[in-house]
């Protein structure tokens, strides 16, 4: 911080004021019609300020004068002529082309609390230029509204555009307010002691890790137009103070930004820098503010008692289901046929976690029932891809929409008992009786298990099928779960030729579950 009270040509101060103790700055200006800009910038306080100026004494100017601390003893007391003043927290300055010669003093006052500020003085206004000129249109525009990101985009300062001086941009976010100056942001960033701390060089600008106020606090850096470019803590922040809602991040040249991993129907600030990287002295453009874009509403889907529902889930997405049984009762069932891949699904009854589970295939899931009780049922699907399922939540015990299915729902090929027009395969039942029907259908040589993948839907049923790719259909169970086993040799097929098998078990309900293809070749010579 600057420490004399006389103030330099040219170059940019740094200090403080405690409140309500006034400070008061002096400069010289030795000839007549000499150029004049003082700019002053508050820092997280309003100040009032005032320019005046006083004639120096006659023996004062020339050769061999006093020193300049023995001449403002001499004028410390009397008023000079009041040429400026300013009561605010704007960035404002005082010009004049020709000014006369004389002592200059410049009077600061907080009375809102203690707080630091920058002056600037100059008798060369014209060729110093330190701060970023502004384009005529200084306004940041917002270009487009999401849920998560705001896309801004600025005019260039002249000072890059037509003077070819390095400037940066820096872009401040909050959600409180604008902010006048980046002297503001920085004294904000570094809490209450900031006036007490000189800055330290290489720390004005680095961004800071901030969680909780919407932003991840993982390393961002692969993404380009990510709001968080390095995860580095600010250098002032301690873990004891509470963190701020703020955050600055610098971008270079750019004209164009987009802000990410912001929070929906939220209120923020933004606020637009331009850096002289040489003087690293700053000029505001004229702040906005925006709303993210509300999350879109989950449609609820209403669940009948015993009736099955499909459900379609896009990859990492979720729906939501709500069960409500009319009559009272003492149990609800929940039974889900994951068609594809996994899906997790989470029942609350009036607002109480009761169930949270991956479901593969097909599940049932019992729980208990409460009079006038409200089920609501969350389903997420996968991050491999788009999810499909069919639900059905019934009051009714003996109500069973889905075959029970075994543990293993592979079909088991017999290699030795392969021929050139026939292959024998086998599968498993359960103690229930159910109908299984077999289906058969010719496949190229260079059929892979990644086009068996793709046809992998579970749901889809026999009447999706061509009636002549039907070999057979069949009932059987055991009460033996060991014993509940079935042998089927499928004839008529052509030598060397390769064949998908597949199996659907056929429930009470007419609904069908289909087991895992099957491959098979048959034999070219025999």
């Amino acid at each position: 911080f600057h420490d004399s009270s006389v103030i330099p040509d040219g170059a940019e101060i740094s200090s403080y004021l405690f409140r309500d103790t006034p400070k008061r700055y002096f400069f010289v200006v030795e000839e007549d019609n000499t150029p004049l800009a003082v700019t002053v910038t508050p820092c997280d306080a309003p100040l009032e300020w005032k320019l005046s100026v006083q004639e120096l004494p006659e023996e004062a100017s020339g050769e061999g004068s006093e020193p300049l601390e023995q001449q403002k003893q001499q004028i410390t007391n009397e008023e000079g002529t009041e040429l400026f003043s300013y009561k605010g927290n704007d960035v404002e300055y005082f010009v004049s082309s020709s000014s006369p010669s004389g002592l200059y003093q410049l009077d600061l006052l907080s009375t809102e609390k203690d707080t630091h500020f920058k002056v600037y003085a100059t008798t060369t206004p014209e060729s110093d230029q330190p701060y970023p000129e502004l384009p005529y249109d200084p306004r940041i525009d917002v270009t487009s509204l999401g849920r998560t990101t705001v896309t801004l985009a600025w005019k260039p300062s002249p000072t890059a555009s037509l003077l070819k001086q390095p400037i940066q941009y820096c872009i401040v976010i909050n959600k409180e307010h604008n902010f006048k100056s980046l002297c503001a942001v920085e004294a904000k960033l570094s809490s209450d002691d900031a006036f007490m701390m000189a800055p330290k060089p290489g720390l004005d600008f680095s961004p800071f890790d901030f969680a909780h106020f919407g932003f991840p606090s993982d390393n961002n850096s692969g993404k380009e137009r990510g709001f968080l470019k390095s995860s580095s803590k600010f250098g002032r922040q301690t873990s004891s103070k509470p963190r701020v809602d703020l955050h600055k991040v610098c971008i270079g040249n750019k004209n164009i930004f987009t802000v990410s991993d912001l929070k929906p129907d939220t209120q923020y600030y933004f606020d637009m820098f331009a850096v002289n990287t040489n003087t690293n002295m700053s000029t505001a453009y004229i702040g906005t503010f925006a709303r993210t874009k509300e999350e879109a509403k989950q449609k609820t889907v209403e669940l009948k008692d015993g009736k099955v529902t499909d459900v379609f889930i896009k990859r990492k997405g979720a729906k939501f289901l709500r069960f409500a049984p009319v009559s009272s009762h003492q149990k609800v069932t929940f039974s889900v046929h994951s068609c594809l891949d996994a899906v997790q699904i989470q029942v609350r009854r009036d607002g109480k976690l009761l169930l949270s589970q991956n479901v593969e295939g097909v599940r049932q899931f019992q729980l208990r029932g409460k009079a006038k009780a409200k089920y609501l049922i969350r389903l997420k699907g996968s991050k491999k891809g788009a999810s499909m399922l069919k639900i059905l939540a019934t009051t009714r015990p003996n109500k069973q929409a889905f075959p029970s299915l075994p543990e293993d729902t592979r079909i088991k090929a017999f290699d030795k008992l392969r021929t050139c027009s026939s292959v024998t395969v086998a599968w498993l039942g359960t103690q229930e009786r159910n109908k299984f029907c077999i289906y058969k259908r010719e496949v190229d040589d260079n059929y892979n298990e990644e086009q068996k993948k793709r046809e992998q839907n579970q749901c889809l049923g026999p009447d999706t099928r061509k009636k002549s790719e039907k070999v057979l259909c069949k009932y059987f169970h055991s009460q033996n779960i060991q014993k509940a086993v079935t042998t089927e040799t499928i004839r008529g097929l052509q030598p060397g030729k390769s064949y998908l098998l597949d199996v659907y078990v056929i429930g009470h309900g007419g609904h069908s579950v289909k087991y895992q293809s099957k491959l098979v070749k048959t034999r070219k010579f025999c």
